[in-house]
């Protein structure tokens, strides 16, 4: 197959650009135009035209798209103007953007000159600068032939960026990110208006009653230890952090306290309303995504967007201002995302994939066994930490097994386990913390020792040498280069140091980014564990939906889900499919078991 490498220009302006505007606002928009497109087969001179639609459609058709593989710097916006707006789909996409984000994560950058730059490509221009509010036929001669160069130089520059990061990337990824660019590119669910607009009149009523009592009760809003009994009062335990001024443990309540700010997500409405408005933010998360989720009702089919290797452990994070990562569980946003007529969804979930790949890797046979026989390790591990026979176990007795099971892997005090179990609802002392994390540690005593081996990775990254860790040495330290996964890419650590904190203690950092700013992060032997098991539950869920994509469309991912779209007739064979997919166990870990719950429906709620 040939590679076409396209790039196009199109109409942007002060207020109708992708800074303002999402991918689908955007190219959906009344005011989008194309200006011109540049197009390279394989290794020759890019080619560029103008004109209007008909002409860029006739110049389009004259390429064999529907046989070959399309690439783009940011596919997801060129793939959608591609279909959207010329009905044409490329036997399969590449993109060198979500190539990026695997090979250098956030250490090089993501732009085009960035990344040409830094494999010293050549040099990007900036005519693009130069065409902000014009028009197609604004452009004179002489500037419309410049641009042209200058998007045939960005098709060349694509192209060899494609070449130099693909001579070591797995083939099982390029399909992942063709998956991943077609769940936005050729959307296949639609939204309920009805649905979307009693939400909305739901959630904006809630909003209101609960901002009129929060007028009248403001000094609760501001005083931070009743803004913090506020939420403890709704399962909610208020962040903390190591004020600077005293030393001492305080409320992060601020503006730039990200645990903070994150509970503008939480599941729970009211919970976004308070911190909404003890932030001044005009609009709650539930309330502003139900608003998109009505605009592009409007305009059409709803694209999922989905970021490709979002986090460093390779799992899809949510993109286009349109976050379907985060949410929440009981949401009635779920009950809006229905199927076409004829058609029903099938979501399956992956069933404790970490735990049980935490324990796979950790060789803690008797564990993985227990989950192989479809045993109740919840019970399991409440029976050992109570002392009762797994038959005597209530239901409020497992559920602290299960919290365990599901918690303690990766190295959780007891002081941590303590609070994590509070926003469940359920207060133990500290003493029955410190119990439960011991007998947690004393019956599957691998995982604490694979949290020491993770440590001496962590060394061995440092130092810059090689060594192996894990269930059949599945993961192996490549020095700097980080931790590689059995799919060839890689868990890393840039910068990675010892370094002093607050309390001069020394402590294991590595550098992250967020935006420009470079943030000391702290690791350690049970984060590295975390981090591995995330990036391998990432690499099953990877392949089981290839598996599934080769007879169904796949349309979104959530976490360790995956949902598609069948054809009424077909909905108990298709799920049994699915589910059969679920449960592959990949060529690496033949050993471990895995296990599924399935269902389906006419919404994401149904199922």
């Amino acid at each position: 197959m040939k590679i076409l490498t396209l790039d196009f220009e199109t109409f942007y302006s002060q207020t109708y650009s992708l800074s303002k505007l999402t991918t689908e606002e955007y190219v959906r928009g009344d005011e989008f135009e194309v200006v011109g497109v540049a197009v390279q087969v394989d290794d020759a001179e890019p080619v560029w035209c103008t004109g209007d639609d008909e002409t860029i459609l006739k110049f389009l058709k004259g390429f064999d798209f529907e046989n070959n593989l399309a690439l783009a710097h940011n596919a997801m916006f060129d793939a959608a103007i591609l279909t959207w707006h010329y009905g044409i789909k490329p036997k399969g996409w590449l993109d060198t953007l979500s190539m990026a984000r695997a090979v250098h994560g956030t250490e090089v950058g993501g732009s085009l000159k960035a990344l040409t730059e830094h494999y010293q490509l050549g040099a990007k221009g900036t005519e693009v600068n130069d065409a902000k509010g014009l028009r197609r036929l604004a452009f004179g001669a002489e500037q419309l032939a410049q641009y042209g160069k200058y998007c045939e130089n960005d098709v060349a520059l694509t192209y060899a960026l494609f070449m130099e990061m693909s001579q070591d990337f797995p083939p099982f990824e390029l399909r992942l990110i063709d998956l991943t660019l077609r769940m936005f590119s050729e959307p296949t669910l639609y939204l309920d208006t009805e649905v979307l607009k009693k939400h909305l009149a739901d959630v904006q009523f809630k909003k209101r009653e609960l901002m009129n009592k929060t007028l009248i009760e403001r000094d609760q809003l501001m005083s931070n230890p009743q803004l913090a009994e506020l939420l403890k009062s709704l399962g909610v335990v208020p962040p903390t952090k190591t004020s600077l001024r005293t030393g001492k443990e305080a409320y992060a309540f601020a503006k730039s306290d990200e645990g903070f700010k994150a509970l503008l997500e939480h599941e729970n409405p009211v919970v976004q309303a308070i911190v909404a408005a003890r932030l001044g933010v005009k609009s709650t998360i539930e309330e502003t995504r139900t608003q998109r989720f009505l605009g592009i009702a409007k305009r059409g089919a709803l694209p999922v967007p989905l970021r490709y290797y979002a986090a460093h452990t390779g799992r899809w994070g949510g993109d286009d201002k349109l976050n379907l990562q985060n949410l929440p569980r009981t949401s009635p946003l779920k009950y809006a995302l229905i199927v076409p007529d004829g058609h029903v969804m099938i979501d399956s979930d992956s069933s404790q994939i970490e735990a049980r790949t935490l324990a796979w890797l950790a060789g803690q046979d008797d564990l993985v066994q227990a989950f192989d026989r479809g045993e109740d390790v919840y019970k399991i591990m409440a029976s050992a930490i109570y002392g009762k026979s797994i038959d005597d176990i209530t239901k409020d007795e497992r559920f602290v097994g299960k919290t365990t099971i599901l918690g303690a892997g990766y190295g959780m005090g007891a002081d941590k386990f303590k609070a994590q179990l509070q926003t469940f609802g359920v207060n133990i002392t500290k003493d029955e913390a410190t119990h439960i994390i011991d007998t947690y540690r004393d019956t599957y005593p691998k995982i604490p020792k694979l949290w020491k081996k993770a440590g001496k990775a962590l060394e061995a990254v440092r130092d810059n040498v090689m060594m192996s860790f894990g269930c059949e040495d599945v993961l192996t330290v490549e020095g700097a280069k980080g931790i590689r996964l059995p799919n060839g890419l890689y868990v890393k650590y840039p910068n990675l140091r010892m370094q002093a904190n607050e309390e001069n203690r020394t402590e294991t950092m590595y550098d992250t980014k967020k935006g420009r700013a470079v943030i000391p992060t702290r690791i350690y032997g049970g984060k590295v564990i975390e981090n591995v098991c995330q990036a391998l539950a990432r690499i099953v869920i990877g392949e089981q939906m290839l598996a599934v994509a080769k007879r169904y469309k796949v349309v979104m991912t959530v976490h360790d889900a995956i949902a598609c779209v069948v054809p009424d007739s077909e909905a108990t064979e298709a799920m049994e499919y699915v589910e059969k997919c679920m449960r592959m166990r990949p060529k690496w870990a033949e050993d471990l078991p895995l296990n599924c719950e399935a269902g389906y429906g006419k919404s994401y709620g149904d199922c």
